[in-house]
């Protein structure tokens, strides 16, 4: 008797699949993921105005200018030089403008969103980039429209006003409006809290500064933003004011930068 032996089938193991590994060709170039920097900025603006304390900061910023002329229409009577008044209602914007930029910043350490921002965008220069873009647009919209109000309300119930270069005061007073706004974002971010960051500012530019400038004016015109908008509004493009707010920026964003980039978001 014969026996047919048939052969068992082998177990087959099921292996992982390895995906091969992605090489760049060259040429190539990676493709970046997350939104895009004007997409990014404007996600920005938006946070920046969803809040109620940054809407209430940016309805003030446009209503400060003109509420500002007609009380000092109220007070002086009449026989108002525009680029003077100007210069003192674009300060008022300026400063407020200011504290829409902490907010920006200093606000999402306070209420820790930072955290949601950052795993959004691990990079965090690219984000404060567009904080400063997004802080520089609104700077522009807002001073634009608290500018033009303020004209508006010198127009219609200020009696004997002399209109020689409004013009220079109205572009001096939208530049810093815009100039503000990022030199707030700047100290927001490396303050980290919206509080401190605000009281410390302040007291310094409308406390310290101001006493400075009654001791040593020659040092104080070269550290003071907030009297250097008079200046650039009353003179035109000169060179100090210009040199004095430029210098805010450039040093509130890189501290915001360096800062920021060495603070733990846990």
């Amino acid at each position: 008797m014969s026996t047919t032996l048939t052969p068992t089938p082998t177990a087959v193991v099921p292996t992982a699949v390895v995906p091969a590994a992605v090489v760049p060709v060259a040429g190539s170039t990676a493709r970046r993921t997350g939104p895009s920097f004007p997409a990014l900025t404007g996600l920005e603006i938006r946070k920046s105005l969803s809040t109620r304390s940054g809407r209430s900061v940016a309805a003030l910023a446009v209503l400060v200018g003109p509420l500002g002329v007609l009380l000092a229409t109220v007070t002086s009577g009449g026989g108002v030089v525009a680029a003077m008044a100007l210069g003192i209602m674009g300060m008022l914007i300026a400063l407020v403008l200011l504290a829409l930029g902490v907010l920006s910043t200093a606000g999402e350490w306070t209420h820790k969103s930072v955290q949601t921002t950052y795993l959004l965008v691990p990079q965090r220069g690219r984000v404060l980039a567009a904080k400063a873009a997004a802080m520089a647009l609104l700077g522009l919209l807002l001073a634009s429209l608290g500018v033009a109000g303020a004209v508006g309300a010198l127009a219609l119930f200020t009696a004997g006003v002399s209109w020689v270069g409004t013009a220079q005061a109205v572009a001096a007073v939208i530049a810093s409006g815009a100039a503000f706004a990022v030199i707030g974002a700047g100290i927001g971010a490396a303050v980290g809290n919206s509080a401190a960051a605000m009281t410390g500012t302040y007291l310094t530019v409308l406390g310290i500064l101001p006493v400075l400038n009654s001791v040593e004016p020659e040092i104080a015109e070269k550290l003071d933003p907030a009297g250097a908008i008079t200046v650039l509004a009353q003179q035109g493009a000169a060179t100090t004011p210009i040199a004095v707010i430029a210098g805010w920026v450039v040093v509130s964003t890189i501290a915001g930068v360096l800062i920021t980039r060495r603070r733990s978001v846990a």
